[in-house]
């Protein structure tokens, strides 16, 4: 008889503990290239590209109905020697991908407004570019234009928004992961004279 039974099970307990606790790290599965912020009349607007695919499973899950849900996030920092980093402004804007069976296209929505497409790869193409987005608005943001910030920004599949089965089979599912790591930049607000430029 073995002097130690209980200890195989405490074994096998702590090495699921730290499967869970502990998953694998994984590289990002959207990249973010070329943004910046341009001035416009309302305040300063993103602009940024994201490269990605659908993997077939998300792509057959699109196919048969399913409604895709986007988020872009953006956050803007002021660095202070003394304290916390000052959080500016906080965003996300959100994009619905799905497919109408009836009329045989694909729409991408943001906010009110959405696109028809014939084919998934134009959808995707217009999805993986961020233009024009009001980020920081003059009348709610104290900003200072030449003054250097800390902007963030990523993209990522929302699974908490699919149906409830979608939403359990997702959990712990590399399948169903689709998101960017926080993209972080350091750049120096455009004033007026220079809208446009957009310095990073």
């Amino acid at each position: 008889m073995s002097r130690h039974p209980i200890r195989p099970l405490w074994l096998s307990l702590l090495c699921w503990l730290w499967l869970f606790c502990c998953p694998p790290v994984q590289a990002a599965e959207i990249g973010i290239s070329n943004q910046r912020l341009e001035l416009s009349d309302d305040g300063y607007v993103l602009n940024a590209d994201f490269s990605f695919d659908l993997n077939p499973r998300l792509e057959d899950a699109v196919n048969r109905g399913l409604v895709l849900t986007f988020v872009a996030d953006f956050q803007l920092e002021r660095e202070r020697w003394y304290w916390l980093d000052e959080k500016i402004a906080r965003r996300s804007l959100t994009y619905r991908l799905s497919y109408h069976a009836l009329t045989r296209q694909y729409r991408l929505s943001r906010g009110v407004l959405h696109q028809s497409f014939d084919n998934l790869s134009a959808a995707l193409a217009v999805l993986r570019r961020l233009r024009n987005w009001l980020v920081i608005e003059h009348k709610e943001h104290d900003v200072t234009p030449g003054t250097r910030y800390q902007a963030m920004l990523r993209l990522r599949l929302d699974t908490t928004q699919l149906p409830r089965p979608f939403q359990i089979s997702a959990l712990g599912n590399k399948e169903w992961t689709l998101d960017s790591d926080w993209r972080t930049w350091t750049l120096i607000l455009p004033e007026a004279s220079a809208a446009g430029d957009a310095p990073q």
